[in-house]
């Protein structure tokens, strides 16, 4: 037994060390971790337990059989951060590069069902050359059954990508489908044609990073949720992003005790705010102001910078917040802002994540490029999402609410549970000046002096229709309050909708827009 159990203790250093010392170089010489290194980030230390490390393939031909590594490229396992179960599958681009085989894909369907079964979030660290093909049509099948298990935990636990290096073909499926996607600067790319394929096919010449790196999928695209410059770095966002959420659909977020009084005023913000609907100011300065301890990790930061998505807390409670800004577009909705805002307010409801919206939106971006490029379909998009939510939601107006872009943006009228409005607000089917434009369209027309006679309607405009409380004299609005008092009715309003129990009609499942 002791000579078995040496065997055994050998072949585990084996496993941990690597294929070769030269693979690791070469993986350093990259500027990337090891796999461990990673999931030593990753995870609380000494928590991690591995599965099959010592699973080899058994495809023949090519040389294959000549080469069998132990854990065949990846590492598969579940640890805790802070405290609490996550399950992690890690390409180790030192064997195969990372590639997929038969036996590599395995593993990941193991980890994923036990994932699914165990409902706890999974985190996948990506480094990967795509399918092996030496397996031909084998490892092709292996995609196919990491796509299918990730549709099947969409909504049930959280998903999480993290790329550190080259994901190109079908490979990049995989974290599309999941729930967020980090990536490393320089180090990492994705892309479904590289480099050379577009060259033979199109003509174009571009670099790597120029076609699918970090900055581009964070700022053009919109695939990637989250930029960084390091994989130290990365790793430790990806911790703090998993302690804003719960384990499963079942649970609710994690609370923490808070020192940030839920009744602290917020005086600054009557500065912050501008009453002139036409000042722009920073809608990220406002969100600071109100939730606990100004703390916020904010979704998409570099893609459709004219509306926030953002995980925050109030109170200790984990709360979701979509808020247009001023500073980009003047806050407008456009293609890609409802499209961001949609897919947050349905991860928000899917993970039992209160929705906060904060409106100053003077409407949907016109345009012939917007209405061709489909502005309809995707703003329903938002539409549905806040509509088909169950979560508690509250929707404060700063300012300007017009037009359609107001009733989308979590009206009262499409179910926000409750709506606040500061008395700035300004709610009303269009601007003052377009409104008495078309209302009053002859009689300005036909005035002696028509730009006095314009000033005079837009103010009667303004007295009759869009003053602060008019929507609350029509129950559109349950109360106007002064910003200082923002985070504690926020917060009150918050631990009432705690127990809010919501029924869905039976049916398989809607239609959304696409």
């Amino acid at each position: 037994m002791r000579s078995r159990v040496e065997e055994l203790a050998g072949i585990r250093e084996s496993v941990l060390a690597g294929p070769s010392e030269k693979a690791t170089a070469a993986q350093k010489a990259k500027g990337k971790l090891t796999v461990r290194e990673r999931i030593g980030l990753l995870l609380d230390e000494g928590s991690f337990h591995e599965v099959e490390p010592l699973r080899r393939h058994r495809a023949t031909g090519f040389g294959l059989e000549a080469k069998r590594p132990y854990t065949d490229g990846v590492v598969t396992g579940w640890g805790t951060v802070e405290g609490r179960t996550v399950f992690v599958y890690a390409h180790d681009f030192r064997i195969f590069g990372g590639a997929l085989g038969e036996a590599h894909a395995t593993k990941i369907h193991k980890i994923m069902d036990m994932a699914i079964a165990a409902g706890a979030p999974l985190v996948s660290l990506n480094d990967g050359a795509g399918a092996r093909i030496q397996e031909g049509v084998s490892a092709l099948a292996g995609y196919g059954g990491i796509f299918q298990r990730n549709t099947k935990a969409s909504g049930v636990i959280p998903q999480i990508s993290v790329m550190l290096g080259p994901c190109a073909g079908g490979a990049a499926y995989s974290p599309a489908l999941t729930d967020f996607v980090f990536m490393v600067r320089e180090t990492s790319q994705m892309f479904i044609t590289g480099p050379d394929v577009v060259k033979a096919v199109t003509g174009e010449e571009i670099s790597q990073n120029g076609l699918g790196g970090a900055d581009v999928h964070a700022e053009t695209s919109g695939v990637c949720h989250f930029a960084y410059d390091d994989e130290e770095t990365c790793l430790e966002e990806v911790r703090y992003l998993l302690s804003l959420l719960p384990r499963n659909n079942r649970e609710n977020p994690p609370t923490v005790p808070c020192d940030d009084p839920a009744g602290r005023r917020c005086a600054a913000l009557a500065d912050l705010v501008p009453v002139d609907g036409n000042q722009p100011y920073d809608m990220a300065e406002v969100i600071e102001e109100i939730v606990d301890d100004g703390e916020y990790l904010e979704v998409h930061q570099r893609w459709a910078r004219n509306i926030i998505c953002a995980l925050a807390r109030l109170d200790g409670h984990v709360v979701g917040i979509v808020a247009n800004q001023p500073q980009t577009l003047a806050g407008v909705l456009d293609i890609e802002a409802s499209e961001k805002a949609a897919r947050f307010v349905q991860l928000c409801d899917a993970f039992s994540v209160p929705i906060v919206t904060l409106l100053d939106v003077p409407g949907f971006l016109p345009g012939v490029g917007q209405e061709h490029g489909g502005i309809i379909r995707h703003g329903a998009k938002l539409l549905y999402a806040y509509c088909d939510a169950t979560v508690p939601r509250i929707s404060l107006i700063l300012r300007k609410a017009y037009g359609g872009a107001y009733i989308v943006m979590d009206s009262r009228s499409i179910g926000a549970d409750l709506t606040y409005a500061w008395p700035t607000n300004e709610i009303a089917v269009m601007g003052a000046e377009g409104a008495a434009n078309v209302i009053f369209r002859r009689r300005i027309a036909d005035a002696e002096d028509p730009e006095a006679v314009r000033a005079e309607l837009v103010k009667e405009y303004k007295s009759e229709l869009m003053h602060p409380y008019y929507a609350a004299e029509r129950g559109l609005v349950d109360d106007v309050i002064d910003p200082a008092e923002t985070r504690e009715v926020l917060a009150k309003s918050l631990a009432m909708l705690q127990s809010k129990h919501a029924e869905r009609p039976a049916r398989k499942h809607g239609n959304p827009p696409q």
